[in-house]
């Protein structure tokens, strides 16, 4: 909450930045609160969290849903009603990102099938040879 209240006082009167500053101070507030959780994990459990699955991974399967979820509403927005664009966007970008989760293999097989019905899930994905 510090980290969101400094940078809400210093981002959000400059004039460029304004009320955008508000929404960059939660995104520190929330890495900042996920770096402390994450060490406080590590050291507590003393369990081994990859870089590249736990964080990088999730950060370009979020890009990418970003981007095309982006991509659908621009196209829409000229063809449709600017609400009907917005929801059909966000169905997209769900898709997209359970797509992208999947072909990054963030999830391992063990985990898949700790979801419900994530027999038949496993099964989908190594028919389709991603698993």
């Amino acid at each position: 909450m510090i980290v969101k209240l400094i940078l809400n006082l210093i981002l959000v009167p400059i004039p460029s930045i304004g009320v955008n500053g508000a929404a960059i101070a939660s995104v520190a507030c929330h890495l900042v609160a996920f770096g402390i959780s994450i060490m406080a994990l590590k050291k507590t459990i003393r369990i081994k969290l990859g870089l590249k699955r736990f964080v990088i991974k999730p950060i370009l399967a979020t890009a990418i849903m970003a981007i095309c979820s982006y991509f659908v509403y621009s196209i829409l927005l000229g063809i449709i009603a600017e609400k009907l664009a917005t929801i059909i966007a966000i169905v997209f970008a769900i898709v997209i990102y359970g797509a992208a989760i999947i072909a990054l293999r963030v999830f391992s097989k063990q985990e898949i099938k700790m979801l419900p019905a994530g027999n038949k899930i496993c099964m989908i994905l190594e028919k389709l040879k991603i698993y």
